[in-house]
């Protein structure tokens, strides 16, 4: 799956990021709107994590929703 079926369908993955990345509120998840720049952003300042971190945690996030 790719980020832009992602995004198109966000209502039905918020839940899935929360359960992967259960640190984001409801808020932080709303604010990412399926915005992949978004998403790294965050995970970069909630969770300290360097943009190539948070960039692959995001692409094995993709890759498991392939399954």
């Amino acid at each position: 799956m790719n980020w832009d079926q992602i995004e198109g369908n966000w209502k039905q993955f918020k839940g899935q990021v929360r359960e992967k990345w259960g640190e984001l509120s409801d808020d932080d998840v709303e604010r990412i709107n399926g915005k992949r720049d978004q998403l790294s952003g965050i995970l970069q300042r909630k969770l300290g994590l360097a943009k190539e971190a948070a960039e692959q945690q995001i692409a094995e996030f993709e890759t498991s929703l392939k399954a």
